[in-house]
């Protein structure tokens, strides 16, 4: 069986465009997105100047996390090393949008669903080699068999010095570059612009990018970029940051009302208002999740169509079953059942609690697109985010019993001290990569700024510590630590998202 991959030699491309041209023509790509296209890079001042072209689509990776992250199995890599996708099936989640580094991946404006280079599969079934390869006039675009030692693309691969994109994701690309310029492979390296052709980008995007760029090679080499197409917007919008939140406070006060219980301070694992509260909220996040896919009305394709290495399955499946046991906790403690039996069912339906509050993290994990999300503190951040949200929360709708208040209090001051740790550990040491950086700068410095400084330091750990500590009502700690953790998940999901990945 082949192993299809491409080439690139940038020694022979032109930038014509061609290869965009035919791959549009060949797959009736709409205005506005493209499955193929080309980056114009120039380094140096006027008269000693040079232009690179880098001409940029998918790589169908041999571990493609947009396989592993997609949940209906709508993308998937045939026995010939190609990854392809089935429209049909696509609930237009976006997730693999995230999770590619290549920024490969669209979202189609016509059918709402995601689409890439899937290789001219339709050709290469017939026996022909795909659109763009046939069009390109100097034959920069090479096609074949890697694993061939006597195709060209096999003898390009052993017996040049190649560049493969981005090898540390891990993703085993299948698409190479001859004579590559390293500045048009790191889209850091040369971020968008505002002042070349066709540049009409994401402002917030540009403005991050250029303020945040690496400066370090400050002088007559650094690169630019010069032509580019227009940067897709962020995938995951509000919904996804506010979803975030209410599983948070979903799952937090189902596993604090538990806590009461096993401490002797409340009338069980959870009393009718802490109920109605969990579910209200586990509501609003299922609503969020539907509301944010591009085709909701295929949702139910998560549950019947599952493709079990993704974590969006993962969670659909632990949400459902969070839906099933909270209201079956609600009856035995509204019944009176006696301790052994309401223990016997809290403690499985607390650690599920603690499971649907921590699995986002594990899914931003996949998205290998981002790296700032591949932090394992997300993990831990998210259960303190659920504890510090289901206290506050409880708080709010008044105590369970008047023990049960001072240990919420007591558990909003530990919660605030926690957050304060994590938001430390998570900014001030060096992140691994450069892109990781550049995301937490954005926070910071970017357009960001003032989401993170006043919404999560000021709103979020300031101003209720001095709540808590000036003995001030609980309701109002609770109230500010809410909508500071609202604001760092707003933070965490957008600004990774702010930094280009091509």
């Amino acid at each position: 069986m082949p192993r299809f991959g491409f080439a690139i030699d940038n020694r022979a491309c032109i930038g014509c465009h061609a290869c965009t041209v035919a791959c549009k023509a060949e797959h009736d790509v709409p205005i506005g997105v493209n499955r193929t296209w080309v980056k114009y890079i120039e380094k140096g001042t006027f008269p000693n100047t040079r232009r690179y072209f880098s001409v940029q689509r998918c790589n169908h990776c041999h571990d493609a996390p947009c396989v592993d992250i997609c949940p209906v199995t709508s993308l998937y890599r045939r026995p010939d090393g190609i990854v392809d996708f089935d429209g049909d099936r696509c609930i237009g989640c976006k997730a693999c949008m995230q999770a590619c580094p290549y920024d490969a991946l669209y979202l189609d404006p016509e059918s709402n669903t995601a689409a890439k280079c899937n290789y001219c599969t339709h050709r290469v079934d017939a026996g022909y080699e795909p659109a763009c390869v046939i069009v390109c006039p100097v034959e920069a675009i090479v096609s074949g068999d890697l694993d061939d030692p006597d195709s060209r693309i096999g003898q390009l691969d052993r017996m040049l010095n190649v560049q493969y994109p981005k090898v540390e994701k891990g993703t085993r690309p299948k698409l190479f570059y001859v004579g590559g310029e390293t500045a048009a492979l790191d889209p850091a390296a040369a971020p968008p612009s505002e002042n070349y052709l066709w540049s009409g980008n994401d402002g917030r995007i540009t403005r991050d990018a250029l303020r945040l760029a690496d400066r370090e090679a400050e002088d007559e080499v650094r690169a630019r970029r010069v032509y580019d197409v227009r940067a897709k917007p962020a995938p995951w919008g509000w919904m996804v940051s506010a979803y975030v939140t209410t599983k948070a406070v979903a799952t937090g006060v189902v596993i604090v009302s538990f806590i009461l219980f096993v401490m002797n301070h409340g009338s069980g694992i959870l009393p009718p208002r802490a109920l109605g509260l969990s579910l209200i909220f586990l509501a609003i996040t299922g609503a969020l999740l539907v509301g944010d896919l591009k085709r909701p009305e295929r949702f139910l394709y998560v549950l019947l169509r599952p493709q079990w290495k993704s974590w969006l399955v993962r969670g659909a499946y632990l949400i459902t079953l969070m839906a099933l046991l909270g209201p079956l906790c609600g009856l035995i403690s509204f019944l009176g059942a006696p301790r052994t039996a309401q223990l016997a069912l809290g403690w499985p339906t607390s650690i599920l609690a603690a499971a649907v509050a921590a699995y986002t993290a594990l899914l931003f994990a996949q998205a290998k697109g981002r790296d700032y999300w591949q932090n394992p503190l997300l993990v831990v951040s998210m259960l303190i985010d659920a504890l510090v949200a289901g206290a506050a929360a409880l708080c709010l709708i008044g105590p369970l019993t008047r023990e049960g208040s001072d240990i919420t209090t007591r558990t909003l001051a530990v919660g605030t001290a926690l957050l304060a740790i994590l938001l430390v550990a998570e900014m001030l040491p060096h992140h691994q990569t450069k892109n990781a950086e550049l995301t937490g700068r954005i926070m910071t410095r970017g357009s960001l700024r003032w989401w993170f400084w006043g919404g999560v330091v000021v709103v979020g750990l300031v101003a209720p510590a001095a709540a808590i500590l000036g003995g001030a009502s609980t309701k109002l700690a609770g109230a500010l630590l809410l909508v500071g953790i609202a604001c760092r998940n707003h933070v965490q999901v957008q600004a990774p998202q702010r930094v280009p990945l091509s």
